[in-house]
């Protein structure tokens, strides 16, 4: 399957989970992608604004992330580097529990679900595990999150995948564009832009 290149920009509104929008920058680079972006919201009756810089090999995989979170206890930043191999520093320190992660999951984004699915370019029926390097919003801890991802057959011009991610006891159909971006994350985020 080819997508077509991401557009300048992108956003999404959060739905159901938490209150708040998500802003993605897109800058095509000779040897990959650079995203840039921002995600405000209020869940739990906690406000918090995460911001991101993430840079991605030409198959989507990610090589870097810079991430910021503000809360109302302060602002927290991590860098997360990987070798290309599957193997990631995490502030500059091993982080052998993320072996094998070949993406980073923001809890606060639904921009990077987009990551794995241009990576595995699954024909419909296929289905992959992709596990991912998952950072939460408020404290940027980061913990390895299994993921599945099955294609399953397009409508109305979009593409179609089922994913689950058993920790959070969680499964839905994730809507995609013709570039590979969120259209819909059911109780998470729809595009807005």
């Amino acid at each position: 399957m080819t997508f077509t290149p991401p557009p300048a920009s992108a956003a999404w509104s959060h739905s159901d989970a938490r209150s708040g929008f998500e802003v993605a920058y897109f800058e095509r680079l000779g040897n990959g992608l650079r995203i840039e972006g921002c995600t405000t919201a209020i869940e739990l009756g906690e406000t918090w604004i995460v911001e991101y810089r993430i840079a991605l090999a030409p198959d989507w995989s990610t090589r870097a992330a810079r991430i910021t979170s503000r809360t109302r206890s302060g602002q927290r930043s991590i860098k997360l580097e990987t070798d290309g191999t599957a193997h990631w520093l995490v502030n500059g320190a091993p982080a052998p529990h993320l072996d094998g992660c070949l993406d980073i999951d923001l809890e606060s984004s639904a921009m990077t679900n987009a990551f794995p699915i241009h990576r595995l370019n699954l024909s419909v029926g296929a289905n992959s595990p992709a596990p991912a390097a998952y950072i939460r919003a408020t404290d940027l801890t980061v913990d390895r999150l299994e993921q599945h991802y099955r294609r399953i057959p397009d409508s109305d011009g979009h593409h179609r995948y089922e994913y689950a991610a058993p920790t959070f006891d969680f499964t839905g159909t994730l809507i995609y564009d013709a570039s590979g971006l969120v259209l819909n994350y059911p109780g998470i985020a729809t595009r807005a832009g």
